[in-house]
This record gives C-alpha cells, sequence and structure tokens, in this order.
C-alpha cells in the first residue's frame, strides 16, 4: 500500500464531483483537502505541504492549465489534470505544458486511484522506494509482443507505437487473465472478476473484448500467440512464444 500519510489537493469548483474525489481518496487512506478555485489553492499550498495536486480543467477565473503551469514552475510536486474535454488534442497540450497526467470525466474510479498511485509513485522519493519493495512480491510486468505490461503500476505501453492504449476494459480484462497466466479463464469467471464493473459489460460479449485486445496486443490478430482460446474452456494469456492459436 502507498503511505497512508499521503496529501492530495483537489481543486474542484463542483461540490458535488469535489466531494466524490474526497470520497475516493479517504477510501485509500489518503488525506483530501479541497479548494473551489485557483486562488483558493494558491493559498493552501503556502500553509500546507501537499504530495499531489488534482486540478478541474475549467476553473472559475484562473483555468486550471494556467494554474497547472504557474504550480509546475513554482514546486515539484505531481499534478493530474481532471476535465471534461476529452479530446487528444487537449490531452496532449495538458500533458505537454504541466501536468504528469491526465483523467477526463466522466471516469471509473480504479482509474483515477490507479492514475494517482502512479504519478505518486514517480514524484514521491519515499513511495518510490516502497514501489520497489513491492516488486518483490508482484508478478513482474510482462513483454506480449510490442507491447511492455506493467500490472503493479497499471500501465500498458506499446513499443512500436506509443499512441496505442488500452481501454479501461482491455485493460480490466488483460489483468484478468494475468492473473492465471497459461491457464484457461471461462467467460463467466472473467464477468465474475470483472466485480462491479460487469454490469457495464454484461451486454456485451466476452469475445468482442477479447478480439478487440487481440487487435492491440497480437502482431498478427488472425493468429494470436498470447490471447488464445481453448475451446469450451475460456482464454488463456500464453506468455511465452509457443504455438499460435485462434
Amino acid at each position: 500500500m502507498l503511505n497512508q500519510k499521503v496529501r492530495i489537493l483537489i481543486v474542484e469548483d463542483d461540490p458535488d464531483m469535489a466531494e466524490l474525489i474526497s470520497d475516493l481518496i479517504e477510501a485509500e487512506g489518503w488525506i483530501p483537502t479541497c479548494a473551489g478555485s485557483a486562488e483558493e489553492a494558491t493559498d493552501i499550498l503556502a500553509r500546507e505541504q501537499m504530495h499531489l495536486v488534482l486540478v478541474d480543467h475549467n476553473l472559475p477565473r484562473t483555468s486550471g492549465r494556467a494554474f497547472a503551469q504557474k504550480l509546475r514552475s513554482e514546486a515539484n510536486i505531481g499534478i493530474v489534470m481532471v476535465t471534461a474535454a476529452g479530446s487528444a488534442a487537449d490531452r496532449v497540450l495538458g500533458l505537454e505544458t504541466a501536468a504528469d497526467d491526465y483523467v477526463v470525466k466522466p471516469f471509473e474510479p480504479i482509474e483515477l486511484t490507479a492514475r494517482i498511485k502512479a504519478v505518486l509513485r514517480r514524484t514521491v522519493p519515499s513511495l518510490k522506494q516502497e514501489k520497489e519493495s513491492e516488486r518483490e512480491h508482484e508478478r513482474p510486468s510482462l513483454l506480449l509482443g510490442d507491447w511492455a505490461i506493467d500490472l503493479m503500476g497499471r500501465q500498458a505501453v506499446c513499443l512500436a507505437d506509443r499512441s496505442k492504449t488500452l481501454t479501461t476494459a482491455e485493460f480490466a480484462l488483460l489483468e484478468i487473465l494475468a492473473q492465471t497466466p497459461n491457464q484457461p479463464v471461462s467467460r463467466a469467471q472473467i464477468l465474475d472478476r470483472l466485480g462491479s464493473e460487469s454490469d457495464r459489460y454484461i451486454d456485451r460479449n466476452v469475445d468482442v473484448l477479447v478480439l478487440r485486445l487481440r487487435r492491440k496486443i497480437e502482431r498478427n490478430p488472425d493468429i494470436p500467440r498470447h490471447i488464445k482460446t481453448r475451446r469450451g474452456k475460456g482464454y488463456v494469456l500464453h506468455t511465452g512464444d509457443g504455438e499460435p492459436s485462434t
């Protein structure tokens, strides 16, 4: 677990959204503080030490982007932009100007907390050390075709084309299969392990989700080498270079 004394500043002018994010932060054992504007956030940062700042893109008076840029020029602190602006251009500009990461509303709680953890581990020295200790008990990263998969850090990077990404559902499926590599996981087990997410995907064919993941992970989706089918048993994540199977 990450250090439970981590302090996170939430800069969000929507009280309901601020409360929701605050509840998620507290559920992780972290300490949230809320600010309704960039000006209020600046006053808080002058008085209190924070490990990470969540900044809403559309703040009154001073925009979230402008605030993040100013904060980055003055302090070495993790910054995650939280916004309804979902275009690729907005995401790239936000990351290039200040933010360490970018989350688009509406977001899944697990996505937000995972991104916070990843940024904290990169920006807080004590948590970097903790991460190294945790690695001894975690499954190591996977190399699947052109993809490097960090299960603990919840990151998937396509080494051949870094513009490619996995959706929340695709990464969740990959995690499920990676829990028992080289062993079949049935469709029913996949839905069950998705937990609270299963209702979201219940009306979608699991086979379609597998196909989507194959199209991204496999060099040749028609002759998969990593995400294989075991007829009558389900799907298998094969981590070696064995014979292809459909």
